[in-house]
């Protein structure tokens, strides 16, 4: 028995297909009698023949694309994947009341539980940025003065607030025969990029390029301004989207993945920044303790040192109190956002296996 859900691909949820296991989140696509018989009784908004999933979030925590742990035994990060869900669960229902579009979700079972529709999605890491600071000041500083097809301004300082809402999309997946941008995942791209090859990010039409955007800029608004009511700020995100069709057979652009937590985004606390200090409530504060913690950071930072990097990440055990810090963070801006308490289980897996057997049907 288990308080951290470290292992979410072991369920026995009913599946004919592999289960697809990423860093964080598991997919386990449904049969296709089980995902018409859900479609029927739930009456959900989509095509009758929709393929549906259940898509488990772990409380995995990784970063520099390794997956950390800690001591006495401790794989993950108490309450974070149910921090994770229930903020993104507040924007998506944020979103949808104030007309922007809908999400991949279709029903929320559990804290840790989605089942979703299968979205197709585009091949975007859409990525808004209301602040310079990471990676976009780190080359600021080294001199570059456009990013993504767009003129920075001289003189900017570290964190400053920048002078409007950037969009810096980068690729999502390794993309193939777009010329001037390499056949690589995460790479930056401009919106002229985006343009020329339409098919092959997965986009319908320029106008969809529009509309997502759009969708982009008033989500990150929307989110930026709920924030600032409780004194937090939204520097920078990512959002992910795709199409999906609905009962009615049209198709349309929605919001994927998850939206405006703290693995997608950097978010500040206000008041220590009009102080002169920045304080993280999301994971890049775990990103920077681990800076610290290693005598060696260029370990962490160097692509090229990845064999050590996975080496530090599979033979270092965290301190627990590490661990825990960071499990605060997690839930503690979730319930400032929601404001609700997020309740942590004594055993996410049994009870995740139990719900959806006896309320789904989904259990072998």
């Amino acid at each position: 028995m288990s308080k951290v859900l470290e292992a979410n691909n072991d369920l026995p949820i009913r599946t004919d297909q592999p289960v697809h296991s990423g860093k964080v989140r598991s997919v386990y696509w449904l049969t296709e009698a089980d995902s018409k018989r859900l479609i029927e009784e739930k009456d959900y908004d989509v095509a009758a023949d929709a393929p549906l999933a259940i898509m488990v979030i772990s409380d995995r925590i990784s970063a520099f694309e390794c997956i950390w742990h800690g001591e006495n035994g401790l794989n993950g990060v108490p309450g974070k994947g149910a921090s994770l869900n229930a903020i993104s669960n507040h924007w998506f229902k944020l979103f949808k009341e104030k007309g922007l579009a809908d999400s991949h979700i279709l029903d929320i079972p559990h804290p840790l539980v989605w089942i979703v529709q299968k979205a197709r999605p585009v091949m975007i890491e859409a990525i808004a940025r209301q602040y310079i600071t990471g990676s976009m000041w780190r080359a600021y500083a080294k001199g570059e003065r456009e990013f993504c097809g767009i003129q920075i301004a001289e003189g900017l300082e570290k964190d400053q607030k920048l002078p409007e809402l950037l969009i810096t999309p980068s690729t999502k997946g390794i993309l193939e025969g777009i010329p001037g941008v390499p056949a690589q995942d995460d790479v930056n791209i401009t919106r002229q990029n985006i343009i020329e090859n339409i098919e092959t990010f997965n986009f319908k039409s320029v106008e969809d390029v529009d509309r997502y955007e759009k969708l982009l800029t008033e989500g990150f608004d929307t989110i930026s301004a709920a924030l600032s009511e409780i004194d937090q700020i939204f520097v920078d995100t990512k959002f992910e989207f795709g199409y999906v069709t609905d009962k009615a057979g049209n198709e349309k652009l929605i919001y994927m993945d998850e939206v405006g937590t703290p693995d997608s985004s950097r978010i500040w606390d206000g008041a220590q920044y009009r102080d002169g200090k920045i304080v993280e409530n999301s994971k890049e504060g775990f990103r920077q303790l681990l800076l610290k913690h290693f005598p060696d950071p260029d370990i962490l930072l160097n692509k090229e040192r990845m064999d050590e990097r996975t080496a530090l990440a599979r033979d270092n055990d965290l301190p627990e109190a590490v661990l825990m810090e960071v499990s605060n963070t997690y839930t503690s801006i979730a319930e400032k956002i929601t404001g609700q308490k997020i309740e942590l289980s004594d055993n996410p897996k049994q009870e995740i296996i139990d719900l959806l057997n006896k309320d789904y049907g989904l259990i072998d």
